[in-house]
């Protein structure tokens, strides 16, 4: 049985608890070559061993500046999402994570949850550096993410990135 990490956990616990979920996560992925399987594999560990992730998926590059959701973990997500809006458009357009202590705070934030408050979007490029989904991890509590959050998600992705398809 997974115990789910709680908000409140020491810096240094919350460190142990993501290194221990990475690994996990690349000995489940390590000889998949389905980029979805993948993705959603990567959506259920996160989301069962962090209990301050309740919406935790992917929204991926389907078309030039558009994304799609899935796969997903959490309640319904917003279908699509285009560039130049939100969280997720900005960390598209910009090629950096977008941590938001406040999403009401946000200029242009979709609420595709009313009960969101924080939330954590992280861009995942292929080997060629362009954008083919962002990591989207949404809280219902208020400054859910920090730095720890960010390093270790920012890892995840370049571990993506070595199985991310080209477009």
């Amino acid at each position: 049985m997974i115990t789910p990490l709680p908000r409140d956990a020491s810096s240094q616990d919350k460190r142990r608890h993501y290194q221990e979920t990475l690994k996990i996560i690349q000995h489940l992925i390590a000889e998949e070559r389905d980029w979805i399987t993948i993705l959603s594999t990567v959506c259920c560990e996160l989301h069962q061993r962090f209990d301050y992730f309740h919406w935790t998926g992917f929204y991926r590059v389907v078309e030039p500046a558009l994304m799609k959701a899935g796969p997903y973990q959490g309640g319904h997500g917003c279908l699509t999402i285009p560039f130049h809006r939100g969280v997720c458009g900005a960390a598209a357009t910009t090629h950096e994570t977008q941590l938001v202590e406040d999403v009401n705070t946000f200029t242009d934030h979709i609420a595709c949850s009313s009960t969101t408050q924080s939330e954590i979007v992280v861009p995942v490029l292929n080997k060629e550096n362009a954008v083919i989904a962002v990591l989207d991890v949404d809280s219902d509590l208020p400054a859910a993410f920090d730095q720890t959050d960010k390093e270790q998600l920012e890892y995840l992705a370049t571990m993506l990135k070595e199985k991310a398809p080209l477009l």
